[in-house]
């Protein structure tokens, strides 16, 4: 097993995310498409958005660098560098406030297979 270095991959996912169209740039770290639990590095430059989403289960953001707002219909929360956020399973959306990176750590909800 090799580590991933989180410092390394928002310094990478950064440069990405500046040059790129949408202003985004990922990676996912630990999981798949058919796996529970995911982790992800999402980097986005200021102003980007990732637009209205669900989660497809539990879900959290820990920021690793900048500042980013998250808002559903109702309510929005701003996370800086250190933050930990659970983030809600209705409808929401990321915007970053400033030049910014975060771990997505979600685990998928799976159906059971009829017996």
């Amino acid at each position: 097993m090799q580590p991933d270095n989180l410092d390394q991959q928002v310094r990478t996912l950064g440069d990405a995310a500046a040059a790129a169209s949408n202003g985004r740039s990922a990676r996912m770290l630990y999981g798949g498409p058919t796996a529970t639990l995911t982790q992800t590095v999402i980097a986005m430059r200021e102003g980007a958005r990732l637009g209205d989403h669900e989660s497809p289960g539990e879900a959290t953001m820990l920021v690793l660098r900048g500042r980013l707002r998250v808002a559903t219909q109702g309510q929005a929360w701003e996370a800086t560098q250190g933050d930990l956020l659970e983030l809600p399973l209705e409808t929401h959306a990321v915007e970053a406030l400033t030049d910014a990176a975060f771990l997505l750590t979600a685990a998928k909800v799976r159906q059971r297979a009829e017996e």
